[in-house]
């Protein structure tokens, strides 16, 4: 009955902070640090509520892709519909796009340069 009532409060969270980073990245007047910092709330939000056992993991990934995509939606927009030719739409997405593969890269470099534990028999 205790951990119900917790993990009630935590999910309740976590949808409220879902909800206004959805909102503000689908318009409104919202200052642009101000939709990455609600975004950035919502998914350590949906980080702890997995970590604790709250939400499902896949549960709480699939929600933070959801909000990267419309975030890089938001991101991508403005770019798009300032440039009028296909160069311009064209150069401001492999820009958004690398911001999310560096960690990446670095991250299987990394893995990459650490040597392999032997095997014991």
């Amino acid at each position: 009955m205790r951990r119900a009532a917790r993990n009630r409060g935590v999910r309740s969270e976590v949808k409220t902070l879902v909800v206004k980073a959805r909102k503000s990245l689908l318009g409104g007047p919202v200052a642009e640090s101000e939709r990455f910092a609600l975004t950035l709330e919502a998914v350590r939000a949906l980080d702890r509520a997995a970590s604790k056992g709250v939400l499902h993991r896949n549960n709480a990934a699939r929600r933070k892709g959801r909000l990267a995509k419309q975030m890089a939606k938001v991101a991508i927009a403005p770019a798009a519909a300032a440039s009028k030719g296909k160069k311009g739409a064209a150069a401001a997405a492999p820009a958004a796009a690398s911001k999310v593969a560096a960690p990446k890269a670095a991250a299987s470099k990394a893995a990459a340069s650490k040597p392999a534990a032997p095997k014991k028999k």
